[in-house]
């Protein structure tokens, strides 16, 4: 669905990505794994085109998202959470989530002024929209909750349920359990595979969480210092000496 062709990304005189290459199935959750440091949401940056290329390219589908905007790209089917927060406190959760179908409703302000019949059929399958994602999510009871009131836990939950109101065919999600606690780990860990199998929606995932990203994933590539150590399988990948090595330190063989 997705592939990432040979791209090097630098600023400055530091390469944060250095000739990195790799392909996401389509119907797959596909998390990207490394150090501090490694380049994983700059290769997220890059996706969502907050951040240009130096060399390479970026295909979605075959074609290259390289000359699209970022406001341009939630059109393409591509949306993503952040790794921290980016909501409006002293609004509802309900409200939050509805800013989410902001960038696709597509109505003149003279519509809007005068209330017409298609802004209000708009706006109710955007409530309706809402609440599906919140029954999926599992948080219902808190719509009307004001966000400042929720955990940080909540919080990320509803941040990815705003970025699932445009029905993505792509999702890029940045530490979504980062700050939870295990059993708000768990139930993003099965969210997140319900969006794979119920949904259809292809995830990309970075997560330091290593327990959770063997538990979800279907393909993992792993970077370091912008660059590709191995991919494939969890439980080939968690083996390979150089991802050992990554996380640990040098390793040191005594006679």
């Amino acid at each position: 669905m997705l592939e990432f062709r040979n791209v090097t990304v630098q600023f400055g005189g530091l390469t944060a990505v250095n000739n990195l290459s790799f392909i996401v199935p389509e119907n797959s959750i596909y998390s990207i794994i490394g150090p501090n440091g490694a380049g994983k949401t700059t290769t997220f940056n890059c996706i969502s085109r907050f951040y240009d290329i130096n060399s390479g390219d970026i295909l979605l589908n075959g074609v290259s998202i390289l000359k699209s905007k970022p406001h341009e790209i939630v059109n393409l089917g591509i949306t993503r959470s952040f790794q921290n927060v980016e909501l409006f406190p002293s609004m509802s959760v309900l409200d939050n989530l509805l800013t989410g179908m902001h960038s696709v409703l597509n109505k003149n302000i003279l519509a809007i002024s005068f209330n017409l019949k298609s802004i209000r059929r708009s706006e109710q399958q955007a409530i309706l929209r809402a609440y599906e994602i919140l029954e999926l999510l599992e948080i219902r009871h808190l719509a009307e909750e004001k966000l400042e009131n929720l955990s940080f836990g909540y919080q990320k939950m509803v941040d990815i349920g705003r970025a699932l109101m445009t029905k993505p065919k792509l999702i890029l999600l940045d530490e979504p359990v980062a700050g939870m606690n295990p059993l708000e780990t768990q139930k993003i860990s099965e969210f997140i595979s319900k969006l794979r199998h119920s949904l259809e929606i292809t995830v990309m995932l970075i997560e330091h969480d290593m327990s959770m990203v063997m538990q979800v994933s279907d393909f993992i590539t792993v970077i370091n210092f912008g660059e590709k150590i191995t991919e494939g399988l969890p439980e080939e990948v968690m083996k390979h000496p150089k991802v050992i090595e990554a996380y640990l330190g040098e390793v040191v063989e005594h006679a």
